[in-house]
């Protein structure tokens, strides 16, 4: 059901979707695998989709560390809260990830340990993605990881204008196979 929901959602709104498939639990493991849940206090996920991050991440907070996850597709939003709406100190919101902050100010928040993102910045506009990793770098922490996966490496030069140190790692079990951008300042 979820691939069919995904399915529709790409071809409707290929700009922001950016796949035809849900990630693989392989890339969902390795999108966390950097991520130190016993001290992370606060974690984003952008574009979570239909969840497959979200649950790994789910599984490995700890119940005191706030999780924002931010859907800008409504379908997809709906979809997430009733999945999660029961989860402790998890933030689902319908909006661009563009306008994060506002959300974090609300709960008093200034600086997040990690953001995992699922945002297809292949397809996303120029503007859009810049605004996006220019706030991402901007409400990280000190050694915040910025995590993000893209299907090529093209957009690998365009990314480290925003962070200066980036890892990656290809995870071939995933449609298609994708890297894993491991970014820090």
């Amino acid at each position: 059901m979820e691939g069919v929901t995904f399915l529709k959602q790409y071809i409707l709104n290929w700009r922001t979707v950016g796949a035809i498939f849900p990630s693989s639990k392989k890339l969902a493991c390795k999108m966390v695998d950097n991520i130190d849940f016993e001290n992370a206090k606060c974690i984003i996920e952008y574009g979570p989709g239909t969840g497959v991050f979200t649950e790994e991440l789910i599984r490995r907070k700890y119940s005191s560390t706030k999780l924002f996850i931010i859907e800008y597709n409504y379908e997809f939003y709906n979809m997430l809260k009733e999945k999660y709406s029961k989860v402790e100190n998890l933030y689902i919101i319908n909006d661009s990830a563009e306008n994060i902050e506002e959300y974090l100010k609300k709960e008093g928040i200034e600086n997040v340990d990690y953001i995992v993102s699922g945002l297809p910045f292949a397809s996303l506009k120029k503007e859009m993605s810049e605004n996006i990793l220019n706030k991402s770098k901007d409400i990280l922490k000190v050694h915040g990881k910025f995590i993000t996966f893209q299907y090529t490496l093209f957009k690998r030069n365009f990314i480290n204008r925003f962070f200066n140190n980036i890892n990656i790692d290809k995870v071939m079990i995933n449609m298609p196979p994708a890297y894993v951008f491991i970014c820090e300042n």
